[in-house]
């Protein structure tokens, strides 16, 4: 039955005629042969039967002899009906039978083959219609309707995942709007209360020149923050943009390149670093400027909430690259879903040094090569972040 089911639209056609021309072929041939006894049994009443056996015994050959056509006014009316019916059934039953067949057999095959699919896919056009994508195509058949009804499942769960990006953009973008409002607006304030201050204080000599210098260079610390808060707007524009370059990747270009980045975020902070490459002779394919990125900015992450050093780990495989960084902090105090959202600070008083994107922006460049940013805490303390790279060609 799984095999009638799973035929083509085709071969279920030819199956659904031939077995009903059969059948036809059949029917019609025993609606003729009853058609015809009972047209005989009807002539049978008009015939001298006395003369017609005397024909039949005197016929040479063995050959039986037809009962003869009464005249039409021989017949009662009645038995004059009966016999042009089966005049007729024997005439046009082959036809009759197989017009009747073949829509059988077409109403059937739509019912089994085409009726299902369509109502899916009608109503799965209409949920589209009405922006519904919770639902799902469920025929899975193996025929043309069944692979067509695969095709629209996919096309809808595609829908759907662009509808889930598309959600995902728009709240970014009011995410960024509130930032941009937030971060310009208190730097501007600040700068609009020192200058209050100076304007009103200072000809009159009210405050001295150290606390008129204080202000100048918490001024100065506002603009430099406004200035990294349009550098990073700058930066979001077009990070989505961003095509990935591949470029063949060794362990030891990789080690070097880690290492010098190393060197600068260990003085900058004032905290050790050990990295360690599993050694190997396979090769990656990968955009090494964004793997490079990626590796700066969970170092600097690290380097922030550590207390004295950073681990860093790398692990490369022709098809797959890992970096884990781990930290001997506090680790996370938050949801870690929270860690890697557009602007996310663990400490408020971090607002004045960066603006909380470089876990963002590392999220997203993993996603980007295919991979994913694991957050996790250890279980003796500290934080440990992996970037995930996959191979792209």
């Amino acid at each position: 039955m799984d095999k009638i089911k799973n035929l083509s639209l085709r071969k279920a056609i030819v199956l659904y005629m031939t077995v009903s021309l059969v059948i036809c072929f059949f029917l019609s041939a025993g609606i003729v042969r009853m058609a015809i006894t009972i047209q005989n049994n009807v002539w049978w009443k008009y015939v001298d039967q006395e003369k017609y056996f005397e024909m039949a015994q005197s016929d040479e050959g063995g050959y039986l002899t037809d009962v003869p056509r009464p005249l039409s006014y021989e017949m009662e009316k009645f038995d004059y009906h009966i016999s042009e019916s089966c005049d007729f059934l024997q005439t046009y039953s082959v036809l009759i039978v197989s017009v009747i067949g073949s829509v059988v057999a077409v109403f059937l095959f739509y019912k089994h083959k085409l009726k299902n699919p369509i109502e899916e896919l009608e109503l799965a056009s209409q949920q589209i219609a009405y922006n519904n994508l919770d639902f799902h195509v469920t025929y899975e058949n193996k025929d043309e309707m069944g692979r067509l009804c695969r095709e629209f499942e996919r096309m809808r769960e595609q829908l759907a995942e662009n509808n889930q990006q598309l959600w995902k953009t728009i709240e970014e973008e009011k995410a960024l709007r509130a930032a941009i409002a937030h971060d310009i607006r208190s730097p501007l304030s600040v700068l609009e209360g020192y200058q209050e201050m100076l304007s009103e204080y200072l000809p009159g000599e009210e405050i001295d020149l150290d606390q008129a210098l204080e202000m100048v260079n918490e001024s100065r610390k506002q603009i430099e923050r406004m200035d990294a808060f349009v550098e990073t707007m700058g930066k979001m524009s077009s990070l989505e943009a961003r095509k990935l370059i591949a470029e063949e990747i060794t362990n030891e270009q990789l080690e070097t390149d880690i290492q010098a980045e190393v060197h600068v975020l260990e003085k900058k902070f004032g905290k050790g670093c050990d990295l360690k490459c599993i050694t190997t002779e396979e090769k990656f394919s990968g955009d090494k400027e964004v793997i490079l990125e990626v590796t700066e900015n969970l170092l600097s992450n690290a380097l922030r909430y550590a207390r004295t050093k950073v681990e860093i780990v790398v692990i490369l495989t022709g098809s797959e690259l890992k970096i884990r960084v781990k930290d001997d902090g506090v680790g996370f105090s938050s949801d870690k879903e929270k860690v890697t959202k557009l602007f996310y600070q663990q400490n408020m008083k971090d607002s004045l040094k960066h603006t909380g994107i470089g876990m963002y922006i590392s999220r997203l460049y993993c996603e980007k090569h295919g991979g994913q940013l694991l957050l996790e805490n250890e279980e003796h303390g500290g934080a440990v972040i992996t970037a995930v790279f996959h191979r792209i060609a």
